[in-house]
């Protein structure tokens, strides 16, 4: 299994004084990503999680609509590159892929062509559930609390999916915000949850490019510690998504 974290001597200056120590850094690869003998991305993620991360990258990419159009996928061929294969009868629209071939761990729209056509992608959420507000502000202290890459390296992003009734589904952490939210799409995409009626929080800041990948996941509310870009507001009320920011109990913020 690769190392998700990696320890490091460090200097620590404190009072004057400089103290040697050791520390521990979150670890940041490549991963190139092949569709069909065709090199796609470039992802710099955390390793650990490759499969599940791929799974959701062709799925919030516009590559894949269900698991059944993936044949297989090979993580072994190659140190660093994962090998997909697409089902015989399912055909990509290469022509409309729009992101660039590299995408860096803290990337905004990595290459997107136009915000129009992300907003043409995929239609807007229609009936929304409602979630209770008491549930969404449980949500922070139990994703927290299962971060354990965070506890060890205070480096790394996390996207937690919940249930209606605020139970955590799926957590998966990386160093690339865009990283952890495609990981638990991924993983809730090879188990066959509804994403329709969950929802999702991110620990850190809200960007137009989450809630892209959101959206292509159905998730009908986005709630993060931190604030939200105005692009994201923007989208997300063009998508009919609950977006909420500043998630830190007692107060969160809804944006839409």
């Amino acid at each position: 299994m690769p190392k998700s974290s990696l320890a490091c001597e460090i200097t620590r200056w404190s009072k004057r004084k400089e103290t040697p120590i050791k520390d521990i850094v979150a670890v940041e690869e490549p991963l190139q990503v092949v569709v069909d003998g065709r090199p796609l991305a470039v992802l710099m993620r955390t390793p650990g999680d490759d499969e599940i991360l791929v799974m959701g990258f062709l799925l919030t990419e516009g590559i894949i609509e269900t698991i059944s159009q993936v044949r297989s996928i090979d993580l072994e061929a190659r140190d660093n590159h994962v090998m997909v294969f697409l089902s015989d009868d399912h055909e990509c629209d290469w022509e409309r892929l729009t992101r660039h071939l590299f995408s860096a761990s803290s990337c905004g729209l990595c290459g997107k062509a136009t915000v129009d056509a992300i907003l043409q992608s995929h239609p807007p959420i229609g009936q929304r559930p409602e979630f209770d507000p008491v549930v969404i502000q449980s949500a922070p202290d139990t994703m927290r609390g299962a971060q354990s890459n965070f506890d060890s390296t205070g480096g790394i992003h996390a996207s937690g999916i919940f249930s209606h009734d605020g139970k955590l589904l799926i957590l998966r952490e990386d160093i690339g915000r865009h990283n952890a939210l495609d990981k638990v799409i991924g993983e809730g995409l090879i188990k066959g949850i509804d994403f329709t009626q969950c929802f999702l929080l991110v620990s850190g800041r809200i960007s137009f490019e989450l809630m892209q990948k959101a959206i292509a996941a159905r998730l009908p509310l986005v709630a993060g510690i931190s604030a939200p870009s105005s692009l994201a507001v923007s989208f997300a009320k063009t998508s009919n998504q609950t977006l909420i920011g500043f998630l830190r109990p007692p107060h969160m913020n809804y944006y839409t």
